[in-house]
């Protein structure tokens, strides 16, 4: 309910202040379970991605954004998942899987934090793959780390560019490290 109240709000306010362009939109699924996997810039990345998106998007979220009681409740109530990232739960993977199963978009930064680079990904979204087989789409954003900074409080006007692709040739034989590896080529060629 709340996601259905704020999404129009955010759409409104994304086209007010950004110049975005968005391209490939045409590979989200319009219904059914996938998992996005985006390049991290900036806390606005969540909010980038579930204006583009037709469907609901359910996020992993660091487990630091959950200590703060309402703010928690908050984000919950938008489909952010809790999770700790030098370890991960296995009660994570076991709603993250479900989320899936359940033909629900699941969303994931494959680096673990924001950084400009992508180096090394970490593994869940290979291991999200080979349990459940479901589509992965994979987005680039460009310019969120320019309105909203790492360390700064305040938005910027400017320009957000996203472009989505599917990740085509993965499959669930594959070892882990092997779709990583893909999924991360296909992150730097966008």
């Amino acid at each position: 309910m709340l996601y259905e109240i704020l999404k129009p709000v955010a759409v409104l306010l994304v086209k007010l202040l950004f110049r975005i362009e968005i391209k490939g939109k045409e590979k989200i699924p319009q219904k059914g379970g996938f998992i996005l996997a985006s390049n991290h810039l900036s806390y606005l990345d969540p909010i980038i991605l579930g204006v583009a998106s037709p469907q609901k998007l359910y996020f992993l979220a660091k487990k630091e954004l959950f200590t703060n009681k309402l703010f928690a409740s908050l984000v919950k109530r938008l489909g952010a998942i809790p999770l700790k990232r030098e370890k991960t739960e296995v009660s994570t993977f076991k709603t993250a899987i479900k989320i899936l199963r359940e033909d629900k978009p699941l969303v994931i930064f494959p680096q673990g934090k924001r950084s400009y680079q992508i180096n090394e990904l970490k593994k869940g979204v290979g291991f999200l793959f080979k349990k459940t087989e479901v589509p992965i789409i994979v987005a680039k954003i460009r310019g969120s780390e320019k309105v909203l900074p790492p360390g700064k409080k305040f938005i910027r006007l400017g320009k957000i560019k996203i472009k989505f692709a599917s990740l085509k040739g993965v499959k669930k034989e594959e070892e882990i490290e092997t779709i990583c590896s893909k999924l991360s080529h296909q992150l730097k060629s966008l």
